[in-house]
């Protein structure tokens, strides 16, 4: 039995993988890390609540436990708040890797960490494990240090990069594309949206089988994860209006120098899939596809 440590388990992804492991009793030992109570609903695993930004703490705890992985869900991730709070950016998304890394140095844990494709420009699209990283915003930077202090260490790690990811869990604490979408037009609010930028977003399922399936290998170096189809973010609404079967005429198109939005946005991302088809085992999807997928997982619910 593989003992887990999920950071970041009250998020949306961090709830996915808990309840995606959690299928496999036999095989995992789930503990959770979180700021806060157990937002899970559910009690049939180990919650710790704790704050990783605290170095000392985090350690020992860590120490104590000697799980075999940790996955690092937990991140800074709203791209203009992290132009603005730096510090605390460059605590939760650089400094937490660093001691998560020392910590499997010394227990010989696999490391499972979460990366963006915010870490390219956005200049060509369809970005393969290999490409040179150009962040154009203080979040990608700190997603660039964060591999960085992975690349250059001696322990076994995985790097899975996504793109725009959307879901539902118990308790959220933010919202989603997908989900903010569907309400605003559910209640009939007309929604602007930029169709210069281009995306492959990604459904939080898919996200954490590959947490599952990285866990399960050991597998190490970089992996792309996100739907298959590269489309712009006017597009990616449009589709949702219509698996939904709600209103397009709601959705008005806008350009990115419009919003002037604190930081830059790549203006096409998109991901090369090869590799974690290959290595990982993954099936990839059209966006359309993961939607209905979706749409029947809400309407069970």
């Amino acid at each position: 039995m593989k003992k887990i440590i999920i950071t970041g388990s009250n998020g949306l992804l961090g709830q996915s993988l808990v309840n995606l492991l959690l299928k496999y009793k036999d095989d995992y030992q789930v503990i959770g890390f979180s700021k806060g109570e157990n937002r899970s609903g559910r009690k049939d695993f180990e919650y710790i609540s704790i704050d990783i930004t605290e170095r000392e703490n985090l350690k020992k705890t860590l120490l104590k436990i000697k799980p075999d992985v940790i996955v690092n869900t937990a991140a800074m991730t709203q791209v203009d708040d992290c132009e603005v709070f730096k510090k605390e950016c460059d605590v939760l998304n650089v400094e937490v890797v660093v001691w998560l890394k020392e910590v499997a140095e010394v227990i010989n844990c696999h490391l499972i960490h979460l990366s963006t494709d915010f870490i390219f420009d956005g200049e060509n699209g369809y970005y393969k494990e290999t490409d040179q990283p150009n962040p154009l915003s203080y979040y990608g930077n700190s997603k660039v240090k964060s591999e960085e202090i992975l690349l250059n260490s001696n322990i076994d790690f995985a790097i899975i990069r996504t793109i725009l990811v959307y879901g539902k869990v118990f308790h959220m604490s933010r919202t989603n594309i997908v989900l903010w979408v569907k309400e605003m037009l559910e209640n009939g609010k007309e929604i602007t949206i930029v169709n210069d930028q281009y995306r492959m977003p990604t459904f939080v399922d898919d996200l954490a089988l590959s947490c599952k399936l990285a866990i399960d290998q050991r597998a190490t170096g970089i992996f792309h994860i996100s739907s298959k189809e590269l489309l712009s973010v006017f597009e990616i609404t449009q589709k949702i209006a219509t698996v939904f079967g709600l209103n397009q005429s709601l959705i008005k198109p806008t350009t990115s120098t419009v919003l002037n939005q604190k930081a830059k946005r790549p203006p096409k991302t998109g991901f090369d899939l090869t590799k974690s088809s290959e290595v990982l085992g993954m099936k990839f999807h059209s966006f359309e596809e993961d939607l209905q997928r979706f749409k029947e997982i809400l309407a069970k619910n």
